[in-house]
């Protein structure tokens, strides 16, 4: 049986300046054709985790005019429309451009039907999907274009895909990096720094070369924390506040913790942080949070547990999860990422706040600058935050941010050859991967 490629070839034309809202006469259209082609016996793409590490160089930004190319639409995403032609649509806001690395992977399997759906970004917000995978899952990426295509989604606009970062991430105002390599048996914590940052390093220049200026970057690809500073560094033009790395979801199994310990469901625990790095390290804080609006150790008043237990508890869920049913938590992650891109996109309710891995210079709690540190954070709800102030710390919490700190830095140290500091050199104290990500 022959095997054929789905390949398509996209141009745009724009019959006057975008606007999508009802108050605005204007039309916007897209013109799109598709083809066949026979499916080549070899590939020669631009892979994002190609790069050696004797190769790895200071980062040199790269100018979107060495570009060559887009990315490929797909399928029905391809057909001709006009947004302002139909009338359901005259209340839409101008489209979005979302790029997602390891689109073909089991995060990105929930997430993107979240996205589609308008779950994250709203009602009235058609999305453009930008799909980035590799050579090895790009017939994967093109299922999952056609379950997209088959889900119907009013929203969803577009659809490209392609394993060239360079092309995927061009004009994307939200980039939700997923895409890493798994730790494998025997690897050591270092590697698997080295090779992910490498991938991390690409994806910094690809966007620096490629996205909107102010693009959003949710770093979700473990050690989450320091690939977040390595792609910072080697995107200079981005602002290195729109820099995130994933804490969320321990976030969320803090809350859900402290809630079972209280017997009270999760809704009612508020201003929960996750301090420092995404590892066993990381400092759940049950100083500042509240159950009911009261101080978590007025509710709970078994101290020992909060000290003791809770920290364990939220730091080995992944792992009691992937012994329950042999997967990670692919589902609660994708969740975890809607929550901290509404976070951004909707005003924090007052006196509450969110924790996200964030750059550190010009923190005013006194941890060193230049990592991304998780910490509380709130946001007007224009995709934009601020940290807090109004936290305080005792003994305890101090101690165990210190640690955070100083394995954040060993990190930093590691990756010094993919961030421009110079040769890197590997000192890290422990194996502080949490269990479940190995």
């Amino acid at each position: 049986m022959a095997v054929a490629e789905l390949s398509t070839s996209c141009t745009k034309t724009h019959s006057s300046q975008l606007s999508l809202s009802s108050s605005s006469s204007s039309r916007f259209s897209h013109h799109f054709r598709r083809s066949f082609r026979p499916l080549p016996t070899t590939r020669n793409p631009t892979i994002s985790c190609s790069v050696a590490s004797d190769q790895v160089q200071t980062p040199i930004p790269v100018q979107a005019q060495d570009l060559k190319g887009k990315s490929e639409c797909y399928g029905v995403f391809c057909l001709t429309y006009d947004l302002q032609a139909e009338e359901e649509t005259k209340s839409w806001k101008k489209l979005i451009n979302i790029a997602v690395s390891g689109a073909a992977g089991m995060i990105s399997n929930h997430l993107l039907f979240k996205i589609a759906s308008g779950e994250v970004f709203g009602p009235n917000q058609p999305v453009a999907l930008k799909l980035l995978g590799s050579e090895r899952s790009i017939q994967a990426l093109e299922g999952v274009a056609m379950e997209l295509e088959d889900s119907l989604f009013p929203l969803l606009r577009e659809v490209s895909i392609g394993i060239n970062p360079y092309e995927v991430f061009q004009d994307a105002e939200w980039a939700l990096l997923i895409g890493a390599k798994p730790r494998g048996p025997g690897m050591e914590r270092a590697d698997l720094l080295d090779i992910n940052g490498q991938i991390f390093a690409e994806q910094g220049k690809a966007l620096n070369a490629s996205a909107f200026p102010n693009v959003k970057v949710i770093v979700v690809g473990n050690p989450c924390n320091t690939n977040a500073l390595i792609c910072m560094k080697n995107a200079p033009n981005i602002p290195a506040k729109n820099f995130h790395a994933l804490t969320r979801l321990d976030e969320n199994r803090a809350k859900c913790q402290l809630a079972l310990k209280a017997g009270v469901f999760y809704d009612q625990v508020s201003n929960m942080t996750i301090w420092g790095n995404h590892s066993t390290t990381q400092v759940p804080d049950f100083l500042n949070a509240r159950i009911k609006g009261l101080p978590v150790k007025e509710v709970i008043k078994d101290h020992k547990w909060l000290e003791e237990e809770f920290t364990e508890k939220v730091q080995k869920r992944g792992g009691v999860l992937i012994k329950k049913w042999g997967r990670s938590s692919a589902a609660s992650t994708a969740v975890s990422i809607v929550d901290d891109i509404r976070s951004l996109i909707t005003p924090t309710p007052k006196g509450d706040w969110f924790s996200s891995g964030v750059y550190t210079n010009g923190n005013p709690y006194g941890i060193v600058e230049d990592i991304v540190f998780s910490m509380p954070c709130r946001s007007k709800g224009d995709g934009d935050y601020e940290l807090v102030k109004d936290v305080i710390f005792d003994d305890y919490l101090l101690k165990r941010i210190k640690k955070s700190e100083a394995e954040l830095l060993a990190e930093k140290r590691c990756v010094a050859h993919l961030t421009g500091e110079g040769i890197g050199f590997c000192d890290l104290p422990e194996d502080t991967m949490l269990p479940g990500e190995m």
